[in-house]
């Protein structure tokens, strides 16, 4: 079975999602006017005001920490290292591109799904890609098909392979046995989830700031530490992704394709560009301004803080430690942890298992979040299947506690692929409402106005719209 859940996961990634997602990162940067660059100092304006303008729903500060909960988890400490381990360093030059184009194609979801969404029974604001393939497009077949492989994948599988994470870290750090931590686990989501969306909101407001703060501070004193070695690295890097460091070993293309493949794996299960999820959270969101393309502009930002910031300072801990030797078989969270053991001592293992432990667990209710705003989509409002769909999740993050953890990384790669396909598929289809989205935006900006968008504008779309939402 595993051997067959390889070829599928080989397929979809070494023949067809690489060059897909590429494709949409490069097209959307160039027909967004290389958005994510002319527009950086534009998107910390926006963060800074983002607290505000939540009227209705949550606001644009805890939308962007929600998706950023559902970002920054077991990608940036063990996907990396694993990234480091079958990719060798090259692979984070790949996870850095994969990255900067995948800001523009970010911000392509995330319009969207603010332009589309609607209101449940409670009055929260949900919306994604499912909800822009049945009225942007009207495939509603595609949105279901859409909701399936997010499910599969953010409700059941991701949960899974935070949760292997967490109980394999405390193992190291503390010695509980994985059961127990599971159970932990378990019982720590069952409190949240069944809050409801409104406080997965508030608690990742609270705790991704404070986790992702705490990570970057230790790895700046590590750096530093190291300061001499920092430019070695980065030469390392470049030199491994573009195979000079192979060329004398005569296996450049092999090297090069295991480096691209495993960084733009890793990348994408970390920062999520392109495959539809954070698009979720952005659509709760009450923007400030109350424009579709303000919501694109925050979650650019989450994509940047992702993979180039905390991603990095991940790269760095392991790759200025002696532990990346592909013989030992040292992979996943307990590389990191020995990396960081080597640098601060004893205690580094500790604190990444605390870590892993903010990191992933604001991932295990974000990404419930995500699967129950689709789940809506498939039933609308069905308390008794709502309830069993929290069951199976929970469910999950027992069983990802215990289980093995290849297969469920391979599973993790299946699903995310499938997800990215469809999504990427609609935003194409949809890319010419996505640049007059943008062009409005930036119309308004330049005539000194604060945007606010009228759909009247373009009646061939207000038509399309969810009633209620953007109508005057």
């Amino acid at each position: 079975m595993a051997d067959f859940f390889n070829t599928i996961s080989g397929l979809l990634w070494g023949h067809i999602l690489i060059y897909l997602l590429i494709a949409a990162g490069v097209f959307f940067t160039l027909r967004l006017g290389f958005i994510q660059f002319t527009q950086f100092p534009y998107m910390i304006k926006v963060m800074a005001n983002s607290r505000s303008g939540a009227k209705d729903g949550i606001s644009s500060f805890q939308a962007f920490c929600t998706s950023l909960a559902a970002r920054v988890g077991t990608g940036n400490m063990a996907g990396v290292a694993v990234a480091l381990y079958l990719g060798g360093p090259g692979a984070i030059f790949w996870m850095w591109l994969i990255a900067l184009i995948g800001m523009a194609t970010s911000f392509a979801e995330s319009a969207l799904a603010q332009l589309y969404k609607t209101k449940d029974d409670e009055g929260n604001f949900r919306g994604g890609p499912a909800y822009y393939m049945e009225y942007g497009l009207n495939k509603r077949w595609m949105g279901v098909l859409f909701s399936l492989c997010l499910i599969l994948a953010f409700g059941l599988v991701f949960n899974a392979v935070q949760a292997n994470s967490i109980a394999a870290a405390f193992e190291v750090a503390f010695d509980v046995p994985k059961y127990v931590m599971g159970l932990l686990l378990v019982c720590g989501s069952a409190f949240i989830i069944f809050g409801g969306l409104k406080t997965i909101a508030r608690f990742a407001e609270l705790a991704v700031p404070f986790m992702a703060i705490a990570y970057l501070l230790l790895a700046i004193v590590v750096c530093v530490m190291n300061a001499s070695q920092l430019p070695d690295v980065f030469m390392l890097i470049i030199n491994s992704a573009l195979g000079f460091e192979q060329a004398a070993g005569g296996a450049v293309g092999y090297a090069v394709m295991q480096a691209m493949i495993q960084g733009i794996k890793r990348g994408l299960f970390s920062n999520e560009a392109g495959m539809g999820s954070a698009a979720n959270a952005a659509a709760s969101a009450t923007p400030n301004p109350n424009h579709p393309a303000s919501q694109g502009y925050v979650q650019m930002l989450g994509v940047f803080v992702d993979t180039i910031v905390i991603c990095s300072a991940t790269a760095a801990l392991i790759l200025l430690s002696n532990q990346l030797v592909p013989e030992s078989g040292v992979t996943g969270i307990q590389l990191t942890q020995a990396a960081l053991v080597e640098h601060v001592g004893d205690w580094g293992a500790i604190f990444v298992a605390i870590a892993i432990l903010f990191f992933a667990f604001t991932s295990i209710v974000a990404n419930y979040s995500y699967a129950e705003t689709n789940l809506l989509f498939l039933e609308h409002n069905h308390p008794k299947g709502l309830f069993i769909f929290r069951a199976c999740v929970l469910a999950m993050v027992m069983f990802g506690a215990v289980g093995e953890l290849g297969l469920i990384w391979t599973l993790a790669d299946i699903s995310m692929g499938l997800m990215a396909i469809v999504n990427v598929v609609a935003l194409f289809m949809l890319s010419g409402i996505v640049i007059w989205l943008a062009k409005d935006y930036r119309a308004q900006l330049k005539q000194g106005k604060t945007p606010v968008f009228d759909p009247s504008q373009k009646p061939e779309v207000l038509k399309t719209l969810p009633k209620g939402i953007w109508h005057k």
